[in-house]
């Protein structure tokens, strides 16, 4: 697998097509188009518009908030005109604030969707652990000035694994239906002065992993045991539980899909977790009922899969 494609700038893209933006959320209210403030969603449809010439709507993986990074999100989007890949890449780029890239771009079947087909979303969430304020990190990583114990965040985080009631860590204003979700993973691991937690789950409640990792944090720093998390995943109500953890240590880092998409493979983010080495599509994800769901059956946007 190389870091490098050659693009191609002489065969127009047709069909749907899915492409990959990384973004520094720090100057945007989120991913989704708001009229009243800068989102990344409205910077990407306004540059692939100057692209195309006219109008163009993106449907993406997975919403991120205020603050949150990504370096691998997933849209999607039906070309009103066809252009070449390179057209679409540089050209989108060069109309792109310096904060938004797309990375690459594809033609995908018909059928594809960038939220429906998704199996699993990942985040990792960066804390700065050191006794004076980051600087070059400041706008990617939490800073924490107390001592932080990343075993014992790990072994409070396991509880959380497996197919759950997360109500204790959704956002009051969380629009979902259902507070049941299906951790696949979460690990949290030193590696010098970073803390990093890695969490992976069919999808994500609104502010779940920064409530999550609030609550791991006070772990870190000795004021809560181990059972901590358990203890709070019980009482499944939000307003006994801990504080969120700041947006600017937050990275959506992958959306997984069956291989039958063949969507590139490319190193997980952010770089400043380079030196990790894995990959997007590496781990076998578990048994999971909508990841089952997904790949066995070909599923309409307007179907209803398992949570």
């Amino acid at each position: 697998m190389s870091l490098f494609h050659f693009l191609d700038e002489r065969t127009p893209l047709t069909g749907r097509l899915a492409l990959s933006v990384e973004y520094d959320g720090t100057a945007y209210c989120g991913w989704q188009r708001l009229k009243h403030s800068p989102s990344v969603q409205g910077a990407v449809e306004k540059a692939l518009g100057r692209v195309a010439g006219t109008d163009i709507t993106i449907h993406c993986s997975g919403r991120t908030d205020s603050g949150v990074h990504a370096t691998r999100q997933i849209v999607h989007f039906d070309p009103p005109v066809p252009r070449s890949e390179k057209a679409w890449v540089f050209g989108g780029n060069a109309n792109l604030p310096r904060d938004i890239a797309i990375r690459w771009i594809r033609e995908v079947p018909d059928d594809f969707h960038a939220r429906f087909k998704a199996l699993a979303r990942r985040y990792r969430y960066v804390i700065l652990n050191q006794p004076s304020r980051p600087v070059l990190e400041r706008a990617n990583a939490t800073w924490c000035r107390d001592p932080l114990d990343a075993d014992a965040m790990h072994e409070a985080a396991q509880v959380l694994v497996g197919e759950n009631d997360f109500s204790s860590f959704r956002a009051a204003g969380c629009q979902s239906k259902t507070p049941w979700r299906h951790l696949h993973f979460i690990e949290v691991h030193r590696h010098g002065p970073l803390v990093v937690v890695d969490i992976q789950a069919n999808a994500f409640l609104h502010h779940m992993v920064r409530n999550i990792v609030g609550a791991l944090m006070t772990v870190g720093r000795g004021e809560e045991g181990t059972d901590y998390l358990a203890r709070l995943l019980a009482l499944k109500d939000r307003t006994l539980s801990d504080v969120t953890a700041p947006g600017s240590g937050l990275h959506f880092v992958d959306t997984l899909y069956d291989e039958v998409w063949q969507l590139p493979k490319e190193p997980l983010g952010p770089n400043l977790l380079a030196f990790l080495g894995e990959w997007t599509g590496e781990r076998e994800l578990p048994d999971c009922r909508m990841v089952d769901f997904r790949r066995r059956r070909q599923i309409a946007p307007d179907d209803k899969p398992a949570p």
